[in-house]
């Protein structure tokens, strides 16, 4: 009997690559959902249904009538300055309906597979393994922190994948990200501020999109690193991207994070140690040149397309 998964947020960026990876293997029923219209190209071949993730009725309805074996929460508001000042919301998504789809799944007998973040870390002893201490420095953290604790104390079968700054293309993009914001703006010959003072491991959502189903197929429980395998700090992720598409990198300046007066405080040093994951899920993530390369592929195939 092949699986079948439920996939919140499908309109997202890590949603629409998880039906695209779905569907070129073809190894699990898919039921994809999410806010308003289906915005993935290709209709056929799985299951598009609405569903409002603040709505533990609507939730309900839609885990009852579908009953997959995995449901893989990747709805988040991840805007970390919006989390700061818009508190209820954040928590709304965030928290309250991660409580929610842990009642459905506990009722329906489903694994759920959470989507989670490096910013549950302060940044000060980076790169972590799971079972580090988390001290978040925002909100956004907090909110985070606080749906993986509700997992722990849950009597589901559950998993927490905890990634770091996610980037790739779709057709249909709801929002940016940061290799694309570098690549758009220097090609316009704009200068742009960067912070020369954090490091992250950046991450491509096809790795992501892997990890999610290696999880699945696995029926893996617990808490598992799913970032990229590079450390680099956020201007040195901006000039590979400049080196790659060989941009002017004099248009690149450095500023500290405290000159930026951000709503949010973000963590110093995140960073991964994915040991556990590569072991005992197999996950192979992509380097970051890889990583750019892929996503150059996939742009030019939209233009074509287009």
């Amino acid at each position: 009997m092949m699986k079948k998964i439920l996939v919140t947020g499908s309109n997202g960026l890590l949603g629409q690559k998880l039906t695209e990876r779905i569907l070129a293997k073809n190894d699990f029923e898919l039921v994809a959902t999410g806010k308003g219209a289906n915005r993935f190209p290709i209709k056929e071949g799985y299951t598009y249904e609405e569903m409002d993730i603040l709505d533990a009725e609507s939730i309900d309805n839609v885990i009852g009538k579908f009953l997959p074996d995995v449901v893989i929460n990747t709805a988040a508001m991840t805007n970390v300055d919006t989390c700061e000042t818009e508190k209820e919301a954040c928590w709304a998504l965030n928290v309250t309906a991660v409580e929610h789809l842990i009642q459905s799944c506990k009722k329906h007998n489903a694994q759920l597979i959470h989507l989670s973040t490096d910013f549950i870390f302060d940044g000060l002893a980076g790169p972590y393994k799971e079972d580090a201490t988390p001290s978040p420095v925002s909100f956004y953290g907090e909110s985070k922190l606080a749906a993986e604790l509700l997992l722990q104390k849950s009597a589901i079968k559950w998993t927490v994948l905890r990634t770091i700054i996610v980037y790739g293309i779709v057709s249909d993009m709801s929002r940016s990200n940061i290799v694309l914001w570098a690549k758009g703006a220097l090609e316009k010959g704009n200068p742009i501020n960067v912070v020369d003072d954090q490091w992250r491991m950046p991450t491509l959502a096809e790795d992501l999109a892997d990890i999610c189903l290696l999880a699945a197929e696995k029926e893996a429980q617990g808490v598992f690193n799913a970032s990229g395998k590079d450390m680099m700090s956020i201007i040195e992720l901006v000039n590979e991207v400049a080196d790659y598409y060989d941009l002017d990198k004099s248009l690149i300046k450095p500023i500290s994070s405290a000159s930026l007066n951000q709503a949010a405080k973000r963590p110093v040093k995140t960073g991964f140690i994915l040991d556990k994951s590569i072991k005992e899920l197999g996950y192979q993530p992509h380097s970051f040149k890889e990583g750019i390369a892929i996503m150059e592929k996939q742009l030019n195939l939209l233009k074509s397309d287009g």
